[in-house]
């Protein structure tokens, strides 16, 4: 019994490590490309950005994620900017950004690159905890 415990134990970290590698690879790959995307065209400078990927079929964007940023927003006001984009109609630019699955929310600093992702639901307080960690890698 200890072993299947054992090697349960390793494979979720085995698991959570792979996971982590993947994550910091999408977000250097698209940090690379992601600054000079059209999509951040009318961006303010010196502003922090979310790019927020979602689709008309997603049940947790509507009633999840889109409350989240709405809440951010109010919370930050000129502080933060939102950029939505329905994966389903631009899907060259969800391809371009690697994106698989809605909700997918890329934070990106006040130069524009992309510092953070999230897969799946991510609620106001994460989205502030990562606003906050730019501004102290800053």
């Amino acid at each position: 019994m200890i072993e299947r415990s054992e090697v349960a134990i390793a494979l979720l970290v085995i698991g959570f490590l792979v996971y982590q590698v993947l994550r910091r690879y999408h977000i250097r790959k698209t940090a690379a490309t992601s600054s000079y995307d059209p999509i951040l065209d009318d961006l303010k400078p010196g502003v922090p950005a979310i790019v927020y990927f979602t689709t008309p079929g997603c049940i947790p964007c509507v009633t999840q994620q889109q409350p989240a940023l709405q809440r951010l927003q109010t919370q930050l006001g000129d502080g933060i900017q939102v950029i939505q984009i329905d994966a389903s109609e631009h899907s060259e630019v969800a391809d371009r950004w690697g994106v698989f699955s809605a909700p997918t929310t890329f934070i990106l600093d006040n130069l524009k690159q992309v510092r953070d992702v999230n897969y799946g639901v991510a609620d106001t307080p994460k989205l502030i905890r990562q606003l906050k960690a730019l501004r102290a890698n800053h």
